[in-house]
């Protein structure tokens, strides 16, 4: 098969990206692995998330700050096309505190962070009876919350549909149950996966998460992702009680209640563990005690794809120009910027966002 880009990896990122391929009218082919594959897409938390991000490098915070400001605009467009609706609420995120110090000290990170980003990172510092005016059912142990505005959240599973049906109705192929185990390069790409198919195309892309691990190096990239374990709950469908979600828990759009998530550096481990799943519990009542009654249904984990500063990486491969590694931690928040804005830093076009600040070179050794 020939293609004028092949992606490899089909979760979030991936069709992010192929989609947005196909509306500037290129040939792709999206490569997935099987279903034995770590799979953040198909367990992560569903924030479209702000707050919190690029404390340390502000290009980090204004890349999600575009994504999210079009998120509405993206999910619509998908929902319009394939019929499939993609539930995105937007009026705001929290970060809950159980103690004034803490929430102090974010404060004045926050500021400083604001003041980089020139005044833009709109938020609300609400002590307990404030958020209480808001969060009815919040407990006596939150000292208070910072209330960003510009946070959200979507379903997930619904948006990787979504994208699926809407790259191929484009004329896109995903072929699942591929595993690459080779790239070479001559005029272009010849990429071989090991049930023997081949695909040729113009350029590749990797956004195959944790296996951009095993697969980046011989391609020319560092691609120093890890693992990182990810516990959640699920609740039984409850009447409305939470209004905004936050990292602690959120009410999804089906009704139940998503407690979330630990962060574990356990390796390619995403089992279960009492230990994990008890400690979100006790969090979550804290928090809002009336979820102390409350049935749970589920509970699963997922590893999240990391980088060494927790940054996305975006990179053209110095050995194989025209190969390019694409990973990040936040697939969903950076879903939109994927689509729209990545097409233009791939082929170059004066309105290419500028993303060398994620480049390799962060990582080099002197």
């Amino acid at each position: 098969m020939e293609a004028d880009y092949a992606i490899i990896g089909g979760g979030v990122v991936g069709l992010s990206v192929a989609w947005g391929l196909l509306k500037r009218g290129h040939r792709v082919i999206v490569l997935d692995g099987d279903d034995g594959s770590f799979r953040a897409s198909r367990g992560n938390f569903g924030l479209v998330w702000v707050q919190s991000k690029g404390m340390n490098q502000p290009r980090y915070a204004r890349w999600s700050q575009q994504s999210a400001a079009i998120w509405a605009e993206f999910a619509e467009e998908l929902g319009h096309n394939t019929g499939r609706d993609v539930p995105l609420e937007q009026k705001g995120g929290y970060d809950l505190h159980f103690s004034e110090e803490t929430l102090q000290a974010t404060v004045e990170k926050y500021e400083v962070l604001k003041g980089q980003l020139g005044g833009d990172y709109p938020y609300e510092v609400l002590g307990h009876n404030a958020l209480r005016q808001e969060e009815p059912y919040i407990g006596p142990k939150v000292a208070g919350a910072i209330l960003h505005y510009q946070d959200g959240h979507a379903n997930p599973l619904k948006l990787l549909m979504a994208l699926a049906d809407d790259v191929r109705r484009m004329g896109g192929h995903v072929l699942t149950g591929k595993t690459v185990t080779e790239v070479g390069k001559a005029d272009g790409f010849r990429v071989q996966c090991s049930d023997g198919t081949i695909v040729e195309a113009g350029k590749v892309i990797l956004s195959a998460g944790l296996g951009a691990a095993d697969l980046g190096p011989k391609l020319g990239f560092k691609a120093p992702v890890r693992p990182q374990r990810g516990q959640v709950l699920i609740t039984e469908k409850l009447p409305k009680m939470i209004n905004r979600p936050s990292l602690i828990a959120r009410q999804v759009d089906e009704g139940g209640i998503q407690i979330g998530a630990t962060n574990e550096e356990v390796g390619f481990d995403d089992t279960v563990t009492q230990p994990g799943l008890s400690g979100l519990a006790a969090q979550a009542i804290a928090a809002y005690p009336a979820l102390g009654k409350a049935q749970l249904v589920r509970s699963w984990a997922a590893l999240r794809v990391l980088s060494p500063d927790g940054l996305p990486i975006y990179q053209e491969s110095p050995d194989m120009p025209g190969c390019y590694l694409v990973t990040c931690h936040s697939g969903i928040t950076l879903a939109a910027a994927h689509a729209r804005y990545l097409p233009d830093w791939f082929e170059r076009t004066e309105a290419a966002p500028d993303l060398e600040v994620f480049s390799e070179d962060r990582f080099a050794v002197s």
